[in-house]
């Protein structure tokens, strides 16, 4: 009879799980890429932002620029280019190959400048420049803090999408020792690889594999679920503010 609470209910599908070590390994794998990820795509387009948030007349060319990364979110370069360059550059199986291909995104750059034009007020900016600050200062101690709503959305919008991205995994990677989780879990899941789990006979007839695929997605889903009720609050206010026009 089936009722709300478990019959028999055990945790052997979580230990079975978390001892597995290339479940471990893959999980280290996706942390590593998320905070270096995370880390360098903020970065590169916090430093982008600024100075496409500027006027026609302060930043000559600005336009241009700023098409350059519109031109991206219309036309993509292709699967193939895309493969070959990070070939060349030696990149497969390393952390890189997953990182630097992706390291800006054209949405969340346009979402960071409109913000800083919007949301930061010029006279302040001005005041900072009468006083003798440089565009450096005026960067770090007036344009950051003021832009934490943008900050913390867009980088959640970028975790989840390290997170979550496998694809990338399936073809720069050529050894599941080097897969991220989500890419580790496609190979389970989808293509029925059961092999990669190295369970031993014995494991498989005390559990279910379909067992063993739950606890390990709900295990991979825990780590976003716990981060954000952290940025939540920051969410909406960051993209209300960031999406509107002079």
């Amino acid at each position: 009879m089936v009722g709300f609470w478990p019959v028999d209910f055990t945790l052997d599908a979580y230990e079975k799980t978390i001892g597995n070590e290339n479940f471990l390994r893959s999980l280290w794998n996706s942390f590593l890429r998320v905070v270096l990820g995370t880390a360098i795509s903020m970065a590169v387009m916090l430093c982008a932002a600024y100075p496409l948030s500027k006027s026609d007349k302060a930043f000559r060319g600005r336009k241009i620029y700023m098409w350059f990364f519109v031109f991206t979110m219309l036309f993509h370069g292709g699967l193939v280019p895309t493969y070959m360059v990070v070939t060349k550059l030696g990149l497969t199986d390393t952390i890189w190959a997953l990182i630097l291909p992706s390291a800006v995104s054209s949405f969340n750059l346009i979402l960071l400048v409109n913000f800083f034009r919007t949301s930061v007020p010029k006279s302040l900016e001005e005041a900072a420049l009468m006083d003798g600050a440089n565009h450096f200062t005026i960067f770090w101690k007036i344009y950051l803090p003021i832009s934490v709503p943008a900050i913390a959305t867009i980088s959640l919008f970028t975790m989840v999408f390290h997170w979550n991205s496998w694809f990338d995994g399936m073809i720069y990677m050529s050894d599941v020792k080097h897969y991220p989780l989500s890419t580790f879990l496609q190979t389970i899941i989808v293509q029925q690889d059961f092999t990669k789990m190295s369970v031993d006979a014995e494991t498989l007839q005390n559990l279910s594999e379909r067992t063993v695929k739950a606890a390990q997605i709900f295990i991979a889903a825990l780590p976003m679920l716990i981060v954000y009720p952290f940025v939540q609050k920051f969410f909406v206010k960051g993209i209300v503010l960031g999406a509107e026009k002079e």
